[in-house]
């Protein structure tokens, strides 16, 4: 009986023992729970941060990559810049050579009008010369044509002739009666008539030559009048034509000028602000 108490009063704090053992296994087991649940936790925590550190890693990757491109866009385009500053600059020295060349062609132009002004004044005068020729040569025309007074002279010697056709129709008819002294008489009238009939006849043949002499001489110098006029016509219309047509050249180039010189400004400019 003693000794059942003796273990009776052993086996209590053992069992005290354990259960405190079992206890503390329990608040450890729930200790490293907490601490792996804290653990995990922290991992999830973790996690995120180093998915939302990638996400940013990635976007700086992006944005680095974007900032590369850009940079390599802009200095492409500098060095189109540069390339079109160099062209600007050699079209400036092509066009400056053209202005030049321009002003030169400009210059000749100006020499060329005024030696074709010249021309035309000096060919104007010689027409005027010619003109007044041939107006003095019309004046002293007419008044040679109001001298040939023969013209009269030749119709009233062809009334005279027929005149003389009807009287001797008449002493034709005379002749056929008797009459010594009458006949005689008319015979001598005859022979007269007949004279003066020839030598009315060789008058008018003479005056007629005449006539178309002078008839042939005005036509020639209608004529000649008329070739002047056209080649005078001619030379006035080609001057005009030649100072119309350097008039326009001249203002073609004065606005080609203009326009190139407005060009080169506008090029000076840009030249100006890429510097």
């Amino acid at each position: 009986m003693s000794g059942n108490k003796e273990r009776k009063s052993q086996g209590v704090p053992e069992e005290a023992l354990a259960n405190q053992g079992t206890s503390s296994l329990t608040d450890a087991v729930e200790q490293v729970a907490k601490q792996q649940q804290s653990q995990t936790s922290e991992i999830e925590k973790n996690k995120k941060v180093l998915f939302h550190l990638q996400n940013e890693l990635h976007d700086l990757e992006k944005q680095i990559a974007s900032v590369s491109a850009e940079t390599k866009e802009i200095e492409k385009q500098i060095c189109q810049q540069d390339a079109a500053i160099e062209n600007a600059k050699l079209q400036c020295g092509n066009l400056e050579t053209q202005i030049k060349s321009l002003h030169t062609e400009n210059v000749k132009l100006k020499f060329d009008i005024e030696a074709a002004q010249e021309d035309f004044e000096e060919h104007k005068l010689r027409y005027n010369e010619y003109y007044a020729k041939i107006k003095e040569h019309k004046v002293s025309l007419g008044a040679i044509e109001s001298k040939w007074s023969f013209m009269t002279v030749l119709h009233e010697k062809r009334d005279l002739v027929k005149k003389l056709k009807k009287m001797k129709e008449e002493l034709m008819q005379n002749l056929q009666n008797p009459g010594g002294n009458h006949i005689k008489q008319l015979q001598e009238d005859i022979t007269e008539l007949k004279d003066k009939i020839i030598t009315v006849k060789e008058s008018i043949t003479e005056k007629t030559c005449f006539l178309e002499e002078e008839k042939k001489t005005h036509e020639k110098l209608r004529k000649e009048i008329e070739v002047q006029h056209k080649r005078y016509g001619a030379i006035l219309k080609r001057l005009h034509c030649q100072v119309n047509k350097i008039q326009s050249n001249k203002r073609q180039w004065q606005w080609n000028i203009h326009q190139l010189e407005k060009t080169a400004a506008e090029l000076r400019k840009r030249i100006g602000m890429k510097d």
